[in-house]
């Protein structure tokens, strides 16, 4: 009979039961992906409304010239949370990306939380980039289908599009349909999609630099005309360190793709050297064409009179160059589609990582026998995002899609911390605990947390002494960034109390992460480890919830919505069909079995005993 008691301690238990990471297990996916086809995704799905819209829109009213160094501490940013995915990549080759990795660490309601919000991720970005695909085909017909359909069929919804946009829904159609027929023909048309884009971000770049001019770096506030509003105080900074910082929130949404890699675990040829070593790759590329494009966009023309839509084809516009203008038009077009089909290709297979683990409908885990892919979770995935690209505007689906990012990327990184100071084999400690020899409870408790015992292996006390280490790091940094944001302009010599609590907060932020330096890590070799740990992961964290912070309401209220969906679907279908619930009722059978035979045999043995006697 269940005590309450008992009752609780197995929910929590069901809760936090992890995946194994068995890496023999074959798959049903195909291998065809090589590096180069990694890269292309990679790049592919990351180079595309970021490129050509965010640069010119950020320029103009948040960061002005400066909006190349928002882009290098975007790519900071970026680059911390791309190592770590590379590092579990390497741990765990298998599709899911955050979510699987988050399943062997962590625990199935965290994995299915993370899952859940990749999959707003994807299917909110796969759309905004079928809405952007539209709207740019659109205004240069002079705004035709807008015209058109706002007319015959407007939308009188105050948090809905104006209008129904159907070619966003045909254009995540085929999408789907070209990702349907089979894994390698899509990344090959990716491929060739990804070089166009290339190319193009290569001409720009080149003919942009033939009409810059540094001048434009150094306009003063009396230079700007008296009509132009909002433009800050002139210079390369006219918004000042506060401008950067909001850009780089901003600029941040440009890197967010790079982690599709992550989820062709089962498709890649040599998952555990090839998708880290794609994930450094593409990131490089994508800083390069993004820094690049904001250096020249910026120095051909002022910051405050770029267009916030489509700047490159009105700054061609204006020093005269139309050719170019259509150039980089067409090529922004092939940009975007290879964007659409890289930001489509993860959908899929999160679904059937989760499917296939019994977390969500077991029908989207179907494998097609002859095209190798998830064919029922492919046009689920395109119909869904296709149904939100008709019915919500671009600005609206930007904004939805930063939150889950960006809790997925705090998620790798703890995920991380705690795999590395976790060890999964038996060894044996440097020293005992036992023979800690403090003259005091205390001093040895202060011994234990800084690891003076000199315990050269993780054992059960140093990992969980890193976990609260880990926990109580994530906690107070989500209360300093915060305080940043709230309070940040009382932190100064005029208001000692804000000041001096906010340097305890950054002394204890660093303590901890001293106490989470001195403990063992794991011995367990890989083709791939983040560097520096626990600093890079640590300052992934702490990065990852202040741009949270810097989310309105709004944005926080619909994600809330989509989780409690989440939940209702895990609670009521997913903790009940889990295929590690199932694994682990059945290893509980066989262990009882086993018990009972081994009583039987020794009652059987006894009785004969007596017998014979």
């Amino acid at each position: 009979m269940w005590t309450p008691g008992a009752m609780v301690i197995r929910f929590l238990r069901a809760l936090s039961r992890k995946k194994s990471m068995s890496i023999d297990e074959e798959s049903k996916l195909a291998r065809v992906l090589t590096l180069l086809d990694l890269t292309g995704l990679g790049v592919g799905s990351t180079l595309g409304l970021g490129v050509y819209v965010l640069a010119g829109s950020v320029a103009k009213t948040v960061a002005g010239p400066a909006v190349c160094i928002s882009f290098l501490i975007a790519a900071i940013a970026s680059a911390f949370a791309g190592l770590c995915y590379a590092e579990f990549a390497a741990r765990v080759p298998k599709a899911g990306s955050a979510y699987v990795y988050s399943y062997v660490s962590v625990g199935e309601f965290v994995a299915f939380v993370i899952g859940w919000n990749l999959i707003l991720e994807y299917v909110i970005g796969a759309a905004s980039l079928a809405r952007g695909l539209s709207n740019y085909i659109d205004a240069l017909t002079n705004n035709t289908m807008k015209n058109v359909f706002t007319e015959a069929m407007p939308i009188n919804v105050e948090f809905l599009a104006t209008y129904p946009d159907f070619f966003s829904f045909i254009a995540m159609m085929i999408v789907s349909a070209l990702l349907a027929v089979g894994v390698k023909k899509s990344t090959t048309l990716n491929n060739v999609l990804t070089t166009v884009n290339l190319l193009t971000i290569i001409t720009v770049l080149v003919s942009g630099s033939l009409k810059a001019d540094v001048k434009n770096w150094k306009i003063s506030k009396e230079e700007i005309p008296p009509t132009v509003q909002n433009a800050g105080e002139g210079g390369f900074a006219p918004f000042g360190i506060a401008g950067i910082m909001a850009g780089a929130a901003k600029c941040f949404f440009g890197f967010v793709g790079f982690d599709a890699i992550a989820t062709t675990g089962e498709e890649a040829k040599n998952p555990q050297r090839n998708i880290p070593l794609s994930i450094v790759i593409s990131l490089i590329i994508i800083f390069i064409a993004y820094f690049g494009i904001s250096v020249v966009l910026t120095m051909m023309w002022p910051y405050y009179d770029q267009h916030a839509d489509a700047p490159f084809p009105y700054v061609f516009e204006k020093v005269g160059w139309p050719v170019i203008k259509w150039i980089v038009t067409i090529g922004a077009i092939f940009a975007i589609c290879t964007s659409l089909m890289g930001g489509m290709f993860p959908l899929p297979r999160i679904l059937y990582a989760m499917a296939n683990d019994g977390l969500i409908f077991i029908f989207l885990s179907r494998v097609h026998p002859k095209t190798k892919t998830p064919l029922i979770a492919t046009l689920v995935a395109g119909v869904l995002g296709g149904i939100m690209a008709t019915v919500f505007d671009l600005q609206q689906l930007i904004d939805m899609m930063s939150i889950g990012t960006l809790l997925a990327y705090t998620i790798v990184a703890i995920c991380v911390l705690i795999l590395r100071y976790e060890e999964h084999h038996q060894v044996e400690v440097g020293k005992d605990d036992s023979h800690c020899k403090t003259p005091s409870v205390l001093l040895k408790k202060v011994a234990l947390t800084f690891n003076l015992n000199g315990n050269k292996h993780p054992n059960p006390t140093t990992s969980v002494i890193t976990k609260g280490a880990i926990c109580s790091f994530s906690l107070l940094s989500l209360i300093v960034c915060f305080f940043i944001k709230y309070a940040g302009s009382f932190i100064n010599t005029e208001n000692p109390y804000y000041l001096a609590g906010f340097i305890i907060l950054i002394i204890i932020l660093v303590g901890i992460i001293i106490v989470i330096a001195r403990q063992p890590t794991s011995g367990v070799k890989l083709t791939f480890k983040v560097p520096w740990v626990p600093f890079i992961p640590c300052l992934s964290i702490l990065i990852n919830l202040y741009l949270m912070c810097e989310l309105d309401v709004y944005t926080w209220i619909r994600f809330l919505v989509w989780l409690c969906i989440g939940f209702f679907i895990y609670f009521l279908y997913g903790m009940m069909h889990s295929r590690e619930r199932k694994c682990n009722r059945k290893n509980t059978e066989q262990q009882t079995s086993g018990i009972v035979m081994e009583n039987r045999q020794i009652h059987q043995k006894d009785e004969s005993s007596v017998t014979k006697f």
